[in-house]
Protein backbone atom coordinates (compact mmCIF):
# COMPACT_ATOMS: atom_id res chain seq x y z
CA UNK A 1 0.00 0.00 0.00
CA UNK A 2 1.33 3.29 -0.84
CA UNK A 3 2.41 6.13 1.79
CA UNK A 4 -0.43 8.70 3.31
CA UNK A 5 0.18 11.81 2.98
CA UNK A 6 -1.69 14.22 5.43
CA UNK A 7 -1.11 18.26 5.37
CA UNK A 8 -2.27 20.14 8.58
CA UNK A 9 -3.37 23.43 8.10
CA UNK A 10 -4.92 23.64 11.25
CA UNK A 11 -2.63 23.34 14.23
CA UNK A 12 -3.03 20.48 16.33
CA UNK A 13 -2.75 20.30 19.82
CA UNK A 14 -0.15 17.62 20.58
CA UNK A 15 -2.09 14.85 22.61
CA UNK A 16 -4.47 14.71 20.22
CA UNK A 17 -2.26 14.16 17.39
CA UNK A 18 -0.75 11.55 19.77
CA UNK A 19 -4.15 10.09 19.85
CA UNK A 20 -4.41 9.81 16.65
CA UNK A 21 -0.26 8.74 15.90
CA UNK A 22 -0.93 6.27 18.44
CA UNK A 23 -3.94 4.44 16.68
CA UNK A 24 -2.36 4.81 13.50
CA UNK A 25 0.91 2.90 14.54
CA UNK A 26 -1.72 0.10 15.63
CA UNK A 27 -3.65 -0.38 12.45
CA UNK A 28 -0.42 -0.43 10.82
CA UNK A 29 1.19 -3.58 12.84
CA UNK A 30 -2.16 -5.18 12.27
CA UNK A 31 -2.51 -4.03 8.62
CA UNK A 32 -5.38 -2.64 8.71
CA UNK A 33 -3.90 0.81 7.62
CA UNK A 34 -1.52 2.28 4.96
CA UNK A 35 1.66 4.12 6.24
CA UNK A 36 1.31 7.66 7.11
CA UNK A 37 3.55 11.22 6.49
CA UNK A 38 1.59 13.67 8.47
CA UNK A 39 3.09 17.51 8.74
CA UNK A 40 1.37 19.67 10.93
CA UNK A 41 1.70 22.49 13.68
CA UNK A 42 1.68 22.08 17.56
CA UNK A 43 0.23 25.07 19.77
CA UNK A 44 3.62 25.56 22.33
CA UNK A 45 4.26 22.33 23.83
CA UNK A 46 7.12 21.03 25.34
CA UNK A 47 7.85 17.77 25.23
CA UNK A 48 9.98 15.27 27.46
CA UNK A 49 11.39 12.19 25.52
CA UNK A 50 11.87 8.44 27.54
CA UNK A 51 15.68 9.68 28.53
CA UNK A 52 14.97 13.73 29.81
CA UNK A 53 16.13 14.37 32.79
CA UNK A 54 14.34 17.00 35.19
CA UNK A 55 17.53 19.49 35.72
CA UNK A 56 17.10 20.50 31.78
CA UNK A 57 13.47 22.62 32.90
CA UNK A 58 15.06 25.90 33.50
CA UNK A 59 11.74 27.52 33.98
CA UNK A 60 9.97 25.21 36.63
CA UNK A 61 6.40 26.56 35.79
CA UNK A 62 6.64 25.29 32.46
CA UNK A 63 4.33 21.94 31.77
CA UNK A 64 6.09 19.35 30.26
CA UNK A 65 4.19 16.55 28.60
CA UNK A 66 5.55 12.88 28.68
CA UNK A 67 6.54 11.07 25.07
CA UNK A 68 7.60 7.64 24.35
CA UNK A 69 9.66 9.21 21.81
CA UNK A 70 13.29 8.92 22.09
CA UNK A 71 15.04 11.96 23.01
CA UNK A 72 15.20 14.73 25.78
CA UNK A 73 13.00 17.77 26.25
CA UNK A 74 12.04 20.25 23.02
CA UNK A 75 9.64 22.73 22.04
CA UNK A 76 7.21 22.62 19.43
CA UNK A 77 5.42 26.00 18.42
CA UNK A 78 3.62 27.80 15.61
CA UNK A 79 6.11 27.97 12.89
CA UNK A 80 8.11 25.01 13.43
CA UNK A 81 6.54 21.99 11.12
CA UNK A 82 6.62 18.53 12.69
CA UNK A 83 6.62 15.54 10.09
CA UNK A 84 5.57 11.99 11.88
CA UNK A 85 5.82 8.95 10.35
CA UNK A 86 4.23 5.57 10.51
CA UNK A 87 6.42 3.25 8.58
CA UNK A 88 6.30 -0.55 8.31
CA UNK A 89 10.14 -0.98 8.14
CA UNK A 90 9.37 -5.04 7.70
CA UNK A 91 8.24 -4.50 4.04
CA UNK A 92 11.74 -2.26 3.45
CA UNK A 93 15.29 -2.97 5.51
CA UNK A 94 14.98 -3.79 9.32
CA UNK A 95 17.49 -0.80 9.75
CA UNK A 96 16.70 1.92 11.97
CA UNK A 97 20.26 3.30 11.55
CA UNK A 98 19.15 3.90 7.95
CA UNK A 99 16.23 5.04 8.77
CA UNK A 100 17.32 7.98 10.54
CA UNK A 101 20.17 8.48 7.77
CA UNK A 102 16.75 8.87 5.13
CA UNK A 103 15.43 11.73 7.51
CA UNK A 104 18.53 13.37 8.59
CA UNK A 105 19.04 13.34 3.98
CA UNK A 106 15.26 14.33 3.43
CA UNK A 107 16.02 17.25 5.97
CA UNK A 108 19.04 18.61 4.17
CA UNK A 109 17.85 18.40 1.02
CA UNK A 110 14.77 20.44 1.79
CA UNK A 111 17.04 23.05 3.45
CA UNK A 112 19.53 23.27 0.20
CA UNK A 113 16.29 24.27 -1.61
CA UNK A 114 17.09 27.78 0.63
CA UNK A 115 20.60 27.17 0.02
CA UNK A 116 21.38 26.67 3.83
CA UNK A 117 24.02 24.51 4.22
CA UNK A 118 23.25 21.72 6.93
CA UNK A 119 24.96 19.64 8.13
CA UNK A 120 24.03 16.00 10.22
CA UNK A 121 26.59 15.24 13.25
CA UNK A 122 26.72 11.48 14.87
CA UNK A 123 27.44 12.64 18.33
CA UNK A 124 24.39 15.19 18.19
CA UNK A 125 21.43 13.54 16.31
CA UNK A 126 19.89 16.39 14.32
CA UNK A 127 20.83 18.88 11.60
CA UNK A 128 23.05 22.07 12.71
CA UNK A 129 23.85 24.39 10.95
CA UNK A 130 26.55 26.82 12.08
CA UNK A 131 26.46 24.74 15.52
CA UNK A 132 23.06 25.81 15.84
CA UNK A 133 20.14 23.03 15.54
CA UNK A 134 17.52 23.58 12.97
CA UNK A 135 16.11 20.02 13.23
CA UNK A 136 15.39 17.52 15.90
CA UNK A 137 14.65 13.89 15.33
CA UNK A 138 12.97 11.75 17.77
CA UNK A 139 11.91 8.22 16.93
CA UNK A 140 10.32 4.92 18.63
CA UNK A 141 9.91 1.60 16.90
CA UNK A 142 7.51 -1.06 17.59
CA UNK A 143 7.39 -4.55 15.88
CA UNK A 144 9.73 -2.55 13.10
CA UNK A 145 7.11 -0.31 12.75
CA UNK A 146 8.71 3.38 13.16
CA UNK A 147 7.14 6.24 14.64
CA UNK A 148 6.87 9.61 15.88
CA UNK A 149 9.50 11.60 13.70
CA UNK A 150 11.07 15.31 13.20
CA UNK A 151 10.42 18.75 13.77
CA UNK A 152 12.02 21.82 11.59
CA UNK A 153 12.50 25.14 13.09
CA UNK A 154 10.90 27.61 9.72
CA UNK A 155 9.66 30.38 11.71
CA UNK A 156 9.20 29.86 15.06
CA UNK A 157 9.93 32.23 18.31
CA UNK A 158 13.31 30.54 19.29
CA UNK A 159 13.28 32.40 22.61
CA UNK A 160 10.90 30.20 24.02
CA UNK A 161 13.62 27.71 24.03
CA UNK A 162 15.38 29.56 26.73
CA UNK A 163 13.24 28.02 28.93
CA UNK A 164 15.10 24.15 28.43
CA UNK A 165 17.94 22.65 27.60
CA UNK A 166 16.75 21.83 24.18
CA UNK A 167 17.43 18.35 23.33
CA UNK A 168 19.63 18.06 26.28
CA UNK A 169 23.16 20.11 24.72
CA UNK A 170 23.27 23.06 27.06
CA UNK A 171 26.41 24.49 24.80
CA UNK A 172 24.42 24.45 21.98
CA UNK A 173 21.98 27.15 20.61
CA UNK A 174 18.96 26.94 17.93
CA UNK A 175 18.28 28.47 14.60
CA UNK A 176 15.30 28.27 11.75
CA UNK A 177 15.14 29.33 8.76
CA UNK A 178 13.93 32.71 9.03
CA UNK A 179 16.45 33.40 11.31
CA UNK A 180 19.07 32.69 9.04
CA UNK A 181 17.45 33.98 5.57
CA UNK A 182 15.27 36.76 4.42
CA UNK A 183 12.79 34.66 2.41
CA UNK A 184 8.82 34.36 1.79
CA UNK A 185 7.41 30.39 2.60
CA UNK A 186 4.59 29.59 0.58
CA UNK A 187 3.07 25.82 0.10
CA UNK A 188 6.77 24.65 1.41
CA UNK A 189 4.67 21.66 2.56
CA UNK A 190 4.61 20.29 -0.52
CA UNK A 191 8.10 19.79 -0.81
CA UNK A 192 8.69 18.71 2.05
CA UNK A 193 6.75 15.82 1.50
CA UNK A 194 7.61 15.24 -1.57
CA UNK A 195 10.91 15.19 -0.68
CA UNK A 196 10.59 12.56 2.32
CA UNK A 197 8.16 10.06 0.40
CA UNK A 198 11.15 9.67 -2.61
CA UNK A 199 13.34 9.10 0.15
CA UNK A 200 11.45 6.68 2.08
CA UNK A 201 10.13 4.63 -0.57
CA UNK A 202 14.40 3.58 -1.64
CA UNK A 203 14.87 2.78 1.63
Amino acid sequence: MSIEIKISKKRIPYKIAMLYLNKRVEEVKNGKNRELLWILEHPTTYTAGVSFNKKEIIDKKVKIVKSNRGGKITLHNPGQKIIYFVINLNNRKKDIRKFINVIEKSLLQFLKIYKINAKSDKKNIGIWVNNKKIAAIGIRVSRWVAYHGCSINISNNLKQYLKIVPCGLSNKKVTSILDLIDVKLENYEIDLAKIFIKNIENI
